[in-house]
């Protein structure tokens, strides 16, 4: 939602951003998901080793490589260094970008104050209806005031789960082939007054037992044998912040969960929740550096990896990715592995990029199918099971959500659906914004 706001408004049309919380951000901030995922391709392999360095705490098997997106994902870096709000890419971070969420909140603020943008907080999607002489879409918003309607001329749905295109008709598939499941959901939390160096020692003296951001094996199995820790997942995993005394913990997980079901929903808050008391226990029980430690904040809301995928004009493919497939359209890139969590327990699937590439998402994937003047960015976009695996994060999130604010800012400039655009106009303007695109020539 962000970024295409930024975008539309930075073309000059009149943008109202809504959102269902009290602040910006996403996953970012209402999820905790931290850190931002690589943005980069990699040119070198690694050439540090684990064992080199046990305080870091970010991972270490991302080598030298370039970022593939650009535009508003670095305006909004660039405002977090200023502020000391994150730390940037590089080798260091394996091109990770730990960030503090509250910085991350008024950052995103600042840049909406001088973007121009209407807000509308503490709103949630209900239901939306083509305008009469088909120029847009009613869309209506549940608040504390009671509905809110909004008509537009067009409608970016940046709320992950496809809320406002599937209302909009739009279609959709959910899971994987085989059998429907989805990545598992995880609530994520931070912990506070973490003593890194003693835990530094811990895996330096076993260094079969921590892998730069996770491990711990021995100690869950010790823990599980004595009934104190019942977890769906084989490791602990966590990862350093700017603060040098907190880590963020992404180890719960839920599976069998659908994030637009609310009774799944409901199950997954309130398991989460239980685990994350063990392994908070666990961690200041069994794990050096933790016996001080303390949650200091877990996610508003259970972060959902999976869940609608808009079909749309063309639908991304693992395949796509893995050969790193160009496209004439292209209006964001990816790098990101295939990151596939066992949709039924434990166990991640991890298949690279070929190393010094990256794909392209083209316009078509944020064009939902049967309908017009309507566009998804995020990890609702048009793909497969598989693709959506790479695509879901947040650095390619706000890639494809500011070319959709683009492509919605030129679609009322010029009176026309986005479908009657020429790519290339929106290209351009993306590249004007500062984007990264590889385009043809013309």
């Amino acid at each position: 939602g962000f970024a295409a706001a930024v975008g539309a408004a930075d073309a000059g049309a009149d943008t109202v951003l809504v959102e269902r919380y009290g602040f910006l951000g996403g996953n970012a901030t209402a999820a905790l998901v931290m850190p931002l995922m690589s943005f980069h391709n990699e040119h070198k392999q690694a050439a540090f080793t684990e064992a080199g360095d046990t305080s870091r705490l970010l991972p270490t098997d991302h080598g030298e490589g370039e970022p593939v997106v650009a535009g508003v994902l670095w305006r909004l870096l660039d405002r977090l260094m200023g502020r000391g709000g994150c730390l940037p890419p590089s080798p260091k971070t394996g091109y990770t970008v730990p960030f503090d969420p509250e910085l991350f909140k008024f950052a995103l603020l600042e840049l909406m104050d001088e973007s121009g943008v209407r807000m509308l907080f503490h709103s949630f999607a209900s239901g939306a209806l083509p305008l009469d002489d088909g120029s847009g879409w009613r869309v209506v918003f549940e608040t504390k005031s009671g509905p809110v309607v909004i008509d537009a001329g067009v409608v970016v749905d940046g709320t992950g789960d496809g809320d406002v295109a599937t209302a909009c008709g739009a279609p959709y598939e959910i899971g994987r082939p085989e059998d429907g499941l989805v990545q598992p959901m995880t609530l994520m939390f931070r912990v506070a007054d973490f003593a890194r160096p003693d835990f530094a020692a811990y895996a330096r003296e076993h260094p079969d037992q921590w892998r730069g951001v996770h491990g711990l094996w021995d100690l869950i199995e010790e823990a599980r044998a004595n009934g104190e820790l019942r977890l769906p997942r084989e490791d602990i995993l966590f990862f350093a912040t700017p603060h040098p005394h907190e880590v963020a913990v992404n180890s719960t997980r839920v599976t069998r969960v659908l994030g637009s079901n609310v009774w799944d929903l409901t199950r997954a808050e309130y398991t989460a929740r239980h685990q994350l008391a063990e392994i908070d226990r666990f961690l200041r029980t069994r794990v050096p550096g933790f016996e001080e430690s303390y949650v200091v904040q877990s996610g508003t809301h259970t972060g959902v990896r999976e869940s609608r995928r808009v079909l749309g004009d063309y639908r991304l493919t693992g395949h796509d990715i893995l050969a790193a497939r160009t496209f004439p359209d292209v209006v964001a890139h990816g790098a990101y592995p295939v990151d596939i969590h066992n949709p039924r327990g434990s166990g991640t699937v991890l298949k690279r990029v070929p190393r010094g590439s990256f794909y392209d998402i083209p316009l078509r994937c944020l064009l939902p199918r049967d309908t017009d003047r309507l566009l998804v960015a995020g990890r609702c976009i048009s793909g497969t099971h598989v693709a959506h695996s790479s695509y879901r994060v947040m650095p390619i999130a706000m890639a494809t959500g500011h070319a959709a604010g683009v492509c919605a800012a030129l679609t009322v400039r010029h009176g026309r659906g986005p479908r009657g655009l020429p790519y290339r106009l929106v290209q351009r303007e993306l590249l004007r914004q500062g984007a990264r695109l590889r385009t043809g020539p013309g």
